[in-house]
């Protein structure tokens, strides 16, 4: 059996995007830019602040008011955290399932602590989850492999004993690179110019219970 199995947050464990969503428009409708579809801000939703600037504003590190307005978008995202976030259709029975085998489950996530923890606990996972990594809390983030090798650490499991569940290009880059089983949430975000299919993973998943066909792979 897999020793364990640690999830992407942002559009794996939990949709987020309506509340990402909600902090860019405030941003385009203060100067008076219409409004995103919501269909629109999920292709980028994994990307945090940069990847929805960009989309919003069309604008990167390299611009001059960049930290500017990365700063303005996460104090709006702050203030409307956790309104229309929800966990995915399936997760809450996916963890229940795991519980019951033993099998323990963790996140690995660029997003901030400031931001993750808050969620956590308010989605009621704060209780459960055996290890939690957010992407300030390493020295590098995915998609290189340190914070899934710092989350296998906190619990002492081998990294080839164990799956990752995300859906994003970046969470196979770490997983691979961290000799760990990579799966694809096809019901998530999945905002890369190219296909899943190219990303390098066995196996990919329509439904988080999919899950469970793999935890005897190894």
């Amino acid at each position: 059996m897999v020793s364990a199995v640690f999830f992407d947050f942002d559009g794996t464990l939990a949709d987020t995007a309506p509340d990402l969503g909600h902090a860019l428009n405030r941003q385009r409708i203060t100067r008076n830019l219409d409004p995103l579809s919501i269909d629109t801000i999920r292709t980028q939703a994994s990307a945090g602040a940069r990847g929805l600037l960009k989309l919003g504003f069309n604008i990167g590190p390299e611009d001059q008011d960049y930290m500017t307005m990365r700063d303005e978008f996460l104090e709006f995202y702050a203030q409307r955290l956790c309104h229309d976030t929800q966990l995915f259709p399936g997760i809450t029975e996916l963890l229940d399932q795991l519980g019951i085998l033993n099998i323990p489950w963790g996140i690995v996530t660029n997003k901030p602590a400031r931001f993750t923890h808050p969620l956590i606990a308010q989605l009621g996972l704060q209780k459960h989850a055996a290890s939690v990594v957010c992407g300030d809390e390493t020295t590098r983030t995915k998609p290189h492999p340190e914070p899934l090798l710092t989350a296998c650490k906190k619990i002492n499991v081998s990294p080839v004993d164990c799956l990752y569940l995300g859906d994003d290009q970046r969470d196979v880059k770490a997983s691979l690179a961290a000799g760990m089983e990579p799966c694809i949430a096809l019901y998530g975000y999945l905002g890369n110019d190219q296909p899943p299919e190219t990303w390098g993973a066995r196996y990919m998943i329509n439904h988080p219970q999919d899950l469970l066909a793999y935890l005897s792979i190894k």
